[in-house]
């Protein structure tokens, strides 16, 4: 340095933060987080000419012709050089250079400009792709499509940045392109038709975008409306072009005619690993129908083979009882024997056992098939361990540990020498014995299941009754033991049919005395690990079966057990040891189907008094309840409903935030579900009505609506037996509830007007306020606006009566609905604007998007679109976030009518696509209907009036099996179609 201080445009490269470029969008430069000036639209020009010659020189009159071609100013060459000294100013000294007359970029390196990192990407994708690893390349190419703030070259003028704006964005295309025919591959065509319907609307030529939408819509099970994107294109192909659809086009329309099974299917399958088996030797016999758990024996057969050159290779098996541990054991062991030619060492250890094997007895058994003499054994432990090791030494011997009780009984049986290995098995985790690879063994899957039952019965029984067979494997809960045991029933019973035995199977109660053949029996296999566990764990083994549910939370089985948490997590870890309870994930917890009916079966056996079961169950319910009514309140603040609710004894989960009681709820939707079911009798069936009350959202979002209405339906049954009007009550507002939401309006209508009956003669106020806001919702939907109003009327005044404000905000909301349907618009502006009112005064934030809805429909119908697609949006982010499916779908059918009002019908179609796939399975028959009459009528708009009419044929025939009056408009739609 010479001590001269330098001004900003001396520093070198080193001395500043790193510049980057844009130039897929907006021409832009920045210094690290600082957006830099870069001047006029000419002065961005000559930005971006050099910047798209990556580094290369372009001299004074190629920079001319770039920026104004034939036609350039009279000073433009002086233009230039002030373009360029500007330039140099702002960025760092290096980087714009003069250099022949010219001048050029230098960058750093080629991620300096969001184009090069674009190319890069790209050619990363296609690698990707051409090696068959499509999620990376989809993601590496979304990456790069994300690069892109807008049209490329925004605003710049010029010709070259014209001829390159051009190229870029046909480049853009076809990325995208490639990216939705990889969302095909992978099977996301249901989602991808809402994309390319708006890709196809804005780029109407483009061929295949076209092939594109119709291959997704047809795999979406919408071949007439795949067929109809043929025909559109057709037709516009020959107005504007007067030329026929291409032959990849045409091709795939005949494809689609003759339902090639091809086109179905997103892509092959990677075929399965296979193993090359071996000559086995001096190992029990393994099994002639040993069947699948190709992963595993490949995993385990590496290992051993790791032997050589290691101090010794050890892998630990750990399982129930039944899983297979020995048989696939065995079954690598033999495989693995041509790698250990000096011998394989085989003991079953009888860990699962009263007395299990002594390690100085196993050795000395070990030393003699080993050549040792028996005067040359010694006594100890110690020296036989060392003896042992001795012998073993510059040999390469297997030793399979069959069934060991821990880790202190086989480390003294462990070779210890280089090219030796051992295997173990166990219904223990040993996760003390140091060095060893452990594997936890699963139950086999379904194939493998149905694969072992057929080898057993034989192909020919089981090809005629697969389903049967099928039930069967499910019924043994795919564990090999159990299906090994009833196939060899079958196939000793030459006069069964596979279907009795799946008879036989489905009966719970008698399912594990089904399955013994022999001296093979799942019972007798359960016990022997039963029978080892510590008082605590045997009860705690024995509680937690009680319930139904595919696992259950750490927080849920200590409330079934009536113990601390800490002291709850260690009774089931340890179980987890021992292989009688699986760890399904961090705090979460499940035993296999035939393991849960044992544990039951020893409850009813060994838990006394009884009464203890009726306890724990109380106490699970107890604990759901709680824990609902505390989201509840969270996510309805001042909401009167928590009020009303059975009071518990059992506490249940606080939570920080709504989001925390929302992904409680959905996470533990099945198991509470389960509970509610296993609850409806006379002594819990008030609770189990009120948990499923609180729990509304499971019905309202559809993420769960069907299992939901089939549990309102069990309690409704129940309360009508036990002749408790005011369980009856609730029951039926809750079942009409979930029914108004699965579409199913006249079976909702009446269950809601039994339910209004029933909270007047019991005196129960609040079900009455849910049952009259109800009534009027369905009689909305069913086009009877003046009994509508009246029930929303009468729901404001039973709410406000038992001072429920927020309540009140649901029929206020709905009200204005009416008012909109019956031409009074500016009210029912007014009527939605209370209803958010309040929703905000409480803080409500999911039910306040109930509030926009409304009020975004209003101000739709009132021409203020701007102002109507904000409360839209804004509901949707929270429907959205909420996970409330059912909302989320409906309002992007309320944004489409939005834009169809605002005369945007490609952003409708959009909209509406995006609704039907977000509605697929929920919300029930009518509401798919309308969404495909606003599909339609957005799709006429952009010219695809062959997809509009199969849209709207779809949806005159909802109508008309429902026997709806929309009919009527679907039918006026059809008809300038028909006519023409």
């Amino acid at each position: 340095m010479d001590g001269v201080p330098r001004v900003p445009e001396q520093r070198g490269p080193e001395e500043s933060a790193a510049l980057r470029f844009g130039v897929l969008g907006p021409v832009r430069a920045w210094r690290g987080e600082e957006l830099l000036a870069t001047g006029s639209p000419q002065q961005r020009a000559l930005l971006a000419a050099l910047l798209l010659r990556e580094g290369r020189t372009a001299t004074a009159s190629e920079l001319i012709d770039a920026l104004w071609g034939d036609e350039p100013p009279p000073r433009a060459l002086a233009a230039v050089r002030t373009y360029a000294s500007r330039l140099r100013k702002v960025l760092s000294a290096g980087t714009l250079v003069s250099e022949s007359g010219g001048y050029a970029v230098r960058l750093r390196n080629a991620r300096t400009l969001d184009l090069a990192a674009a190319q890069e990407m790209a050619a990363e994708a296609e690698k990707a792709r051409n090696s068959g690893d499509l999620y990376h390349a989809r993601q590496v190419l979304n990456e790069t499509l994300a690069l892109w703030d807008g049209e490329t070259l925004a605003s710049v003028p010029g010709p070259y940045a014209e001829t390159q704006r051009t190229r870029l964005e046909e480049w853009r295309q076809q990325l995208l392109e490639s990216r939705l025919d990889m969302d095909l591959e992978q099977g996301c065509h249901a989602e991808a038709v809402s994309e390319l319907t708006a890709l196809t609307a804005a780029h109407p030529l483009r061929e295949r975008l076209r092939e594109l939408l119709m291959l997704a819509l047809y795999r979406s099970g919408r071949q007439a409306e795949a067929l109809a994107v043929f025909a559109d294109t057709r037709r516009l192909l020959l107005d504007e072009l007067g030329v026929d659809p291409g032959p990849t086009l045409q091709e795939l329309q005949q494809r689609i005619l003759r339902a090639d099974p091809a086109l179905a299917e997103p892509s092959a399958p990677a075929p399965e690993p296979t193993s090359v088996p071996v000559r086995p030797a001096q190992l029990p016999a393994t099994v002639p129908d040993f069947t699948g758990r190709t992963a595993f024996v490949a995993e385990l057969s590496e290992v051993l083979a790791s032997a050589e050159g290691r101090v010794m290779a050890v892998s630990a098996l750990a399982g129930i009882g039944g899983v297979g541990k020995t048989t696939l054991a065995v079954h690598v062991a033999h495989q693995a024997r041509s790698a250990f030619p000096d011998g394989q060492l085989y003991v079953d250890l009888q860990g699962a056992g009263q007395r299990a094997a002594e390690p100085e007895t196993v050795l000395g058994s070990f030393l003699r098939a080993l050549g040792t003499a028996d005067s040359a054994i010694p006594d100890t432990l110690e020296e036989r361990a060392a003896l042992y090791r001795s012998v073993l030494d510059g040999r390469r011997v297997l030793v399979l540990l069959d069934n060991a009780k821990d880790a202190a009984q086989v480390r003294p049986l462990l070779p210890g020498t280089e090219g030796c290995a051992a295997l173990v098995t166990s219904r223990v985790r040993m996760v003390d014995l140091a060095g060893a690879h452990l594997v936890d063994l699963d139950v086999m899957s379904p194939e493998e299941a149905l694969q072992l039952f057929t080898k057993i019965v034989g192909e020919e029984r089981v090809a005629s009754e697969r389903e049967a067979a099928l039930d069967v494997v499910a019924a043994c809960g795919f564990l090999p033991l159990a299906i090994r045991i009833a196939a060899s029933r079958l196939a000793a019973r030459r006069t069964w049919t596979v279907s009795v035995l799946a008879a036989k199977l489905a009966d719970e109660r008698r399912r594990l005395d089904e399955l013994q053949a022999g001296d093979l029996a799942v019972k007798a296999t359960f016990e022997l690990g039963y029978g080892q566990l510590e008082p605590a764990q045997a009860r705690a083994f024995r509680l937690l079966g009680l319930a139904d549910g595919p696992d259950i939370s750490l927080a849920a089985a200590a409330a079934v057990l009536d113990l601390p948490l800490e002291d709850t997590e260690d009774l089931l870890e340890s179980l987890v040891d021992t292989s009688l309870l699986e760890s399904a994930a961090p705090g979460r917890y499940r035993y296999h189907d035939l393991v849960r009916l044992y544990a039951r079966a020893c409850a009813e056996r060994d838990e006394l008094p009884p009464s203890e079961r009726d306890a724990a169950m109380s106490r699970l319910l107890d604990f759901y309840l709680a824990t609902a009514a505390e989201g509840y309140a969270i996510e309805r603040p001042g909401d009167r409903l928590v009020d009303h609710l059975e009071p518990t004894n059992t506490p249940g989960l606080k939570f920080a935030n709504r989001q925390a009681a929302r992904d409680w709820l959905y996470s533990e939707a099945v198991r509470l579900l389960a509970c509610v079911r296993q609850s409806a009798e006379a002594k819990t069936l008030r609770r189990a009505i009120d948990l499923l009350w609180a729990s509304v959202d499971l019905a309202e979002s559809g993420a769960n609506a069907k299992e939901y209405e089939a549990a309102a339906m069990t309690l409704r049954d129940a309360a009508r037996a036990t002749g408790d009007l005011r369980s009856e009550g609730r029951a039926s507002v809750v079942l009409s509830n979930a029914r108004l939401f699965s579409g199913d309006f006249d079976r909702a209508y009446s269950e809601a007007r039994e339910a209004l009956q029933l909270a007047e003669a019991a005196d129960d106020p609040l079900p009455s306020c849910w049952a009259a806001n109800i009534l009027g919702s369905i009689a909305f939907y069913q086009n009877r606006y003046t009994d509508a109003e009246g029930y929303f009327s009468q729901a404001i005044e039973r709410f406000r009566g038992c001072g429920d404000l927020a309540g009140s905000a649901s029929p206020l909301c709905n009200l204005s609905r009416i008012h909109l349907a019956t031409g009074r618009a500016d009210s029912a502006v007014v009527l939605a604007r209370q209803g958010t009112d309040i929703y905000q005064t409480l803080g409500h934030t999911l039910r306040g998007a109930n509030g926009r809805y409304a009020l975004g429909m209003a101000l739709g119908k009132t021409g203020q679109s701007t102002a109507a697609t904000s409360q839209l949006e804004e509901a949707l982010r929270v429907f959205r976030d909420s996970r409330q499916r059912l909302w989320e779908g409906m309002t992007l059918c309320r944004l489409a009518e939005v834009d169809l009002d605002a005369l945007k019908p490609a952003r409708a179609a959009g909209h509406a696509e995006m609704a039907l796939t977000v509605l697929r399975g929920i919300g029930g028959e009518w509401r798919r209907g309308h969404v495909l009459t606003v599909l339609g009528k957005a799709l006429n708009g952009i010219g695809h009036s062959g997809r509009a009419q199969v849209c709207w044929r779809e949806a005159l025939e909802i109508y008309e099996q429902l026997d709806s009056p929309e009919a009527l408009e679907v039918r006026k739609l059809l008809r300038p179609i028909v006519a023409a």
